[in-house]
């Protein structure tokens, strides 16, 4: 006799189980795979069976067992396994509890396609391009290779089991198609994996955050990926994970109280790393702790006769302190809050709580940050300056653009960075961008035995070689208030004879775009660069790829940027239906030109990103009605198309005159992704 049978399959499955040994309740996890089975711990108060069972065997097997209460954490999915396990209990008299798979739903989802099942969702894919990364497991499979087209275009992410790889194989779907792995997968590794197969359309389902949900959204979002999401299937609601363990102690008799001993795990800011630069509370926490983790620098600077390891990744603390359950500090350089590894940290930490390690308790120990010990060091003070980190960001290529529209706009910048490259880099960027009377007050190595303060030039930056750990401010008495709007009037673009949008097309036309932050926008057929600059100057926007075949307007355009002292627009010389494939994804697009092959172009741009909002200027009534046939080529949504006229005053002689500037149409609208 078994006092309670789990079914399982799930993390949450997994994860009951564990409870349930840890109060020595001799239970059965019930799982359909061997795969299943291997997943789960071995221990003396669980039997797993292993199996599939229809409802009569169900009842069947209840009848065997006896339990006393039977809980089912099999896949929200699983609607069929559900309705067996619930009437079975059902007639065999036996208490039934459903645990639910946590479902908090994040804001800003209205970007999402969200269909009821896996048949509307194949329906909506075939009228897509790209490849599909399908992460919805092997069952339902066979709904999306129904389309050969969209077979040849699937990928597929499934359990490495010997049926879910079965089903693959009598779908179709070639061995170099089939990603066969467990999860949980981080938004890094599903960045990788959709890098790697050039996905452009992600299906999943609402699986929660034990089923990775969210980070798949995240990595989707991060690389302009559609998302397809079959909605979590209607029915009772079911309870909590707490919920369900006060449920199962409340039948069987027994307490809920935690008697085993608990562990603090403490996340310590470390300020510089010297003793004498902790709070004593930080240095207390460090004292009551039986093992301390965190970078070697660190524990090196505090120089403290206890159990320590160079750890600061959870990957490694969190299985460490699994197998060696004790009191434990977690050092992270400077404050939690600034910049800081505290952060993933505490979420991992936290999502072992939430998952049933109630042996826990998680304390917070502020330490003083290194814009604070830099400001206190030159007398400044920091709560009016623009803070930025180039901390493990990259090469400067990566994070110059950005940094520098900052400095021209702030009077003060802060800035944390990597290493001598980076104050090199800066400081040859500040002259090339004339901003070389930038005076930079440069914190090096701080708290350490090397430790420098000084004021640099830029040209002083450049001369730096000495490794370490550099934070800046940069100071730029010239800065001036940002621009937040359009406006520029034409006479200040160099011109000559190349064609230009007009100041008042320009603004409605960059208006009709909606622009947000991070944009990155084709301008095809560029001219003179006048939509290219002034798009670029808005702040937000990431890059602008100017695109013009033209080589008089290339050289137009070069000059305008260099005029304006633009540092995210990059010139793209060529025929724009051949040149855009090379291009990142946009995220919006103006077309002021298209030589003729207005339809080439918006193919392409659809296969990059059929989301990216787009507005196309017209003059000629054929362009017009080039534009007029767009709705129905390609499904589009929100189209719409406007005739503008603008009537400039023009003097003659001692009169002013109201002189008409030629009329424009400007066409707005979006692809429909289905």
């Amino acid at each position: 006799m078994s006092k309670v049978i789990v079914f399982a399959g799930t993390t949450e499955g997994r994860n009951m189980s564990e409870w349930l040994c840890s109060k020595s309740i001799e239970h059965i996890v019930c799982v359909a795979t061997e795969y299943g089975e291997q997943v789960l711990g071995e221990s003396e108060f669980a039997i797993v069976h292993q199996g599939r069972m229809d409802e009569e065997e169900m009842i069947a097997f209840f009848k065997e067992q006896n339990p006393e209460i039977i809980v089912d954490a099999t896949h929200p999915y699983a609607n069929i396994v559900t309705e067996n396990i619930k009437s079975a209990a059902e007639k065999s008299n036996v208490k039934y509890i459903r645990l639910e798979r946590e479902d908090e739903l994040r804001k800003g989802e209205s970007d999402k396609l969200f269909f009821k099942d896996a048949g509307e969702c194949a329906k909506s894919l075939e009228g897509t391009h790209g490849n599909i990364l399908l992460t919805t497991g092997s069952k339902e499979l066979s709904v999306f290779c129904k389309n050969e087209d969209m077979k040849e275009r699937l990928y597929v992410r499934v359990l490495p089991g010997k049926e879910s790889l079965s089903i693959c194989e009598d779908e179709g779907i070639k061995g170099k198609h089939v990603i066969a792995m467990q999860g949980p997968f981080s938004v890094e590794m599903n960045v990788a994996l959709m890098k790697q197969f050039d996905i452009k359309n992600l299906v999943t389902k609402d699986s929660g955050n034990a089923g990775g949900f969210y980070e798949k959204i995240e990595a989707a979002e991060s690389l302009g990926v559609s998302v397809y999401v079959i909605g979590r299937p209607s029915g009772d609601k079911g309870c909590s994970f707490k919920e369900v363990c006060e449920c199962v102690s409340k039948v069987l008799g027994i307490s809920m109280e935690d008697t085993s001993e608990k562990y603090t795990i403490s996340l310590i800011g470390c300020g510089m790393g010297k003793k004498n630069g902790m709070t004593i509370e930080a240095m207390d926490a460090i004292e009551k702790s039986k093992v301390v983790f965190g970078a070697k620098r660190l524990l090196e600077n505090l120089n403290i006769e206890k159990e320590q390891y160079p750890y600061y990744l959870a990957d490694d603390i969190i299985p460490y302190l699994k197998e060696n359950p004790k009191d434990a500090a977690i050092l992270f350089s400077g404050d939690l809050g600034f910049f800081s590894g505290a952060k993933k940290m505490k979420e991992a930490l936290e999502r072992e709580i939430e998952s049933g390690d109630k042996l826990i308790d998680l304390e917070f120990y502020p330490g003083i940050s290194s814009i604070v010990n830099l400001s206190a060091k030159i007398g400044e003070t920091w709560d009016d300056a623009k803070i930025i980190s180039i901390h493990g960001k990259g090469e400067a290529s990566q994070w110059m653009v950005e940094l520098l529209n900052e400095i021209r706009h702030n009077k003060k910048v802060f800035l944390l960075l990597s290493g001598v490259k980076d104050i090199q880099a800066i400081g040859k960027s500040l002259i090339d961008n004339n901003l070389g009377d930038c005076k930079i007050a440069m914190g090096y190595q701080m708290a350490q035995d090397n430790q420098e303060i000084k004021f640099l030039s830029p040209s002083d930056c450049i001369e730096r070689t000495e490794e370490g750990l550099y934070s800046l401010f940069i100071y730029n008495d010239s800065a001036c208030k940002e621009c937040i709007t359009t406006g520029v009037c034409d006479e200040e673009f160099i011109r000559d004879k190349v064609p230009m949008t007009k100041e008042e097309v320009r603004t409605v036309s960059i208006s009709k775009l909606h622009l947000n932050e991070g944009a990155i926008v084709y301008d095809v057929g560029s001219g003179t660069g006048s939509i290219a600059v002034e798009i670029a100057k808005l702040r937000g926007v990431k890059k602008v790829y100017a695109i013009e075949r033209n080589p008089d307007a290339i050289e137009l355009i070069n000059k305008n940027i260099e005029k304006f002292n633009i540092t995210n627009v990059c010139v793209v010389e060529g025929d724009a239906s051949e040149v855009l494939d090379k291009l990142p994804s946009p995220t919006h697009v103006f077309i002021g030109g298209s030589g003729g092959k207005l339809d080439k172009i918006l193919d392409v741009i659809y296969k990059k990103n059929s989301t990216a909002n787009i507005v196309a200027n017209a003059v000629s009534y054929e362009t017009i009605n080039e534009l007029m046939q767009i709705e129905n080529k390609f499904n589009t949504e929100d189209f719409e198309m406007i005739a503008m006229s603008v009537t400039r005053m023009k003097q003659a002689g001692t009169y002013h005159m109201m002189k008409s500037e030629n009329q424009i149409s400007i066409c707005s609208f979006k692809f429909k992704s289905n």
